[in-house]
């Protein structure tokens, strides 16, 4: 038998390529000889960075940028190896090691000053490499910016009317009046950047970052309307620069609109972290009798797009049947069976607190004991 397993990380308990092995040894109680192929799954957010650089072979590195409000921490990204028309070197950034909200205390949470300048750095770091091949996962920021942060750390210019640099956080674009792309860091221009986001938003708007996604942020109720004003007339601005840029793109709202940056002016492509498909996780898919696949907790947002959803219609296009595994199941999970799950398993086998199901080695025994008894069964029909 040969199965692919592609699970998403079980955030605070366990990583994508943890939850795989302890799937792999589940299944290997009951299939020793099985063959298994474990290939980490990320859709942009928190474990993006951990799961690509295992299913790549890649090493960390660590460097010193800004953090959401300008502190100095040390963060790292990947350097990983790859045989594209890049180069023989990829990164892969997670902006929120620079730039997320858990990086900040409940009472630090402002967007008004929160800025994404770490990300351009941790890209300024990548190209002083000679690296011209990137991902960056932007899920879980703390910021509302557009991106401008980032921006004005790769070199280019954001002015006030004077001609002042603009303050960091969406307050910047307060007084944002012109923008100059042409002291922008020269390398950007042979460079390659894919973005793995899993939201659709626009960038302003009922359904735009600073509606949508501020108030998680810590934006004030009054702060909202202001800033959504500021974003559009950031996106008029960014017209002036790059002509055919759009603010309604799907992702231009992703991370308080850095998927909006990224898309306009680096010329990005946003797409979800299993379209990306740098494991190869397709082709496993393709050749096996059966995808594992789960998450931390399924419910009917799974089904709208996050990376099970994505590793389920990979498995339906190929007839694969999939089974997922989750450490909890909410409201509106049988969604996903719409979408190519065709079964789901909670992993939790007695009553317990919080703490101790998210426990890692409690996670890892409870998915690896909860795998082998369905695998039992599948063995027992089979027969």
């Amino acid at each position: 038998m040969t199965i692919t397993i592609a699970i998403d990380s079980f955030k605070g308990s366990l990583s994508s390529y943890a939850a795989g092995e302890a799937a792999s040894r589940g299944i290997r109680r009951v299939y020793p000889d099985a063959d298994i192929r474990i290939r980490p799954l990320a859709d942009g957010g928190e474990g993006t960075l951990d799961a690509l650089c295992t299913g790549l072979g890649g090493t960390k590195r660590t460097v010193r940028v800004s953090d959401p409000l300008g502190r100095r921490i040390y963060c790292e990204y990947a350097v990983c190896p790859t045989d594209g028309a890049y180069g023989d070197r990829l990164a892969v950034i997670e902006m929120s090691a620079a730039a997320g909200l858990t990086l900040l205390s409940p009472d630090e949470r402002d967007p008004l000053a929160t800025t994404t300048y770490g990300v351009g750095e941790l890209i300024t770091d990548a190209l002083s490499l000679g690296i011209r091949d990137f991902i960056v996962g932007i899920g879980g920021s703390a910021t509302n910016d557009g991106g401008s942060g980032m921006l004005s750390a790769l070199g280019f210019g954001l002015y006030d009317r004077d001609g002042n640099a603009i303050p960091h956080g969406a307050r910047g674009l307060e007084v944002l009046a012109y923008i100059d792309r042409t002291t922008a860091l020269p390398e950007l221009r042979h460079c390659r950047f894919r973005v793995a986001c899993d939201v659709t938003n626009p960038l302003c708007g009922e359904n735009g970052c600073s509606a949508v996604f501020s108030p998680q942020k810590g934006a004030k109720p009054e702060d909202i309307p202001k800033m959504d004003e500021w974003l559009a007339n950031y996106a008029k601005l960014a017209k002036n620069a790059v002509p055919d840029c759009d603010a309604n793109f799907p992702g231009s709202g992703a991370a308080g609109g850095l998927g909006f940056a990224l898309h306009s002016f680096l010329g990005a492509e946003l797409v979800s972290g299993v379209e990306l498909d740098v494991t190869r996780l397709e082709a496993d898919i393709a050749v096996s009798d059966l995808l594992v696949t789960g998450e931390g907790r399924l419910d009917s947002q799974t089904a709208m797009g996050k990376a099970p959803a994505g590793a389920a219609r990979l498995a339906a296009l190929h007839n694969v049947r999939c089974i997922a595994f989750t450490g909890s199941v909410g409201n509106g999970a049988s969604a996903c069976h719409d979408i190519g799950i065709d079964a789901y398993f909670p992993i939790l086998r007695r009553v317990c607190t919080l703490d101790e199901a998210m426990n890692p080695d409690v996670a890892a025994a409870n998915l690896a004991d909860s795998v082998e008894e369905v695998f039992r069964l599948i063995r027992a029909v089979r027969k």
